[in-house]
C-alpha cells in the first residue's frame, strides 16, 4: 500500500459512546442513565470556534481570541445526543431558554468536566502524551 492511500480514509464522523457522568439520573429501577456522545468533524469544530470569538482590547487595539467557555459548552451541545438539551422541557426546567446553559445549570462542576473530559476524548482531543502514559501504566 502507497503511503498516500493510507490516508485516503473517510472522516470519523457518527461514533456514539453512552458515558455515566453521575449516579445522580437514575431510571425507573434506579440504575445510573448514561449521556450519549458524539463525535463531530473538524469542520464542525472550526464552525463552533469561530462562532465562540471574542474580541478584547490591548493597549488599545482590538485582539481576537478564543472564548473557551463559550467553545466549551458550544462543544457540548454539539456532541450529546441524550439527553436533548435543546428540548424545550429540558430547558424549562433547568430555568434557561438557551440550550447552551442547560449544562451549567444541570450538572455539578465534577460532572461538568467529566462530560467534557469524555467529549474530548472520543473526538480525540485528549493530549498524546497523557494517553501514552496511561497505555503504559495499564
Amino acid at each position: 500500500m502507497s503511503a498516500l492511500k493510507a490516508f485516503l480514509q473517510p472522516p470519523v464522523t457518527n461514533v456514539t459512546k453512552k458515558v455515566i457522568i453521575s449516579d445522580r439520573f437514575k431510571d425507573d429501577e434506579g440504575k445510573p442513565v448514561p449521556f450519549v456522545i458524539k463525535t463531530i468533524t473538524q469542520k464542525e469544530n472550526e464552525n463552533l470556534a469561530r462562532m465562540s470569538r471574542k474580541v478584547s482590547s490591548v493597549k488599545g487595539k482590538p485582539v481576537e481570541s478564543l472564548d473557551n467557555i463559550l467553545y466549551t459548552k458550544r462543544l457540548i451541545l454539539a456532541c450529546v445526543q441524550e439527553p436533548d438539551l435543546s428540548d424545550q422541557e429540558v430547558c424549562r426546567h433547568y430555568g434557561t431558554e438557551d440550550p447552551l446553559e442547560v449544562p451549567s445549570q444541570m450538572l455539578s462542576i465534577g460532572e461538568y468536566g467529566r462530560l467534557s473530559e469524555a467529549i474530548m476524548e472520543l473526538n480525540g482531543m485528549k493530549d498524546p502524551e497523557e494517553k501514552l502514559e496511561e497505555a503504559k501504566n495499564s
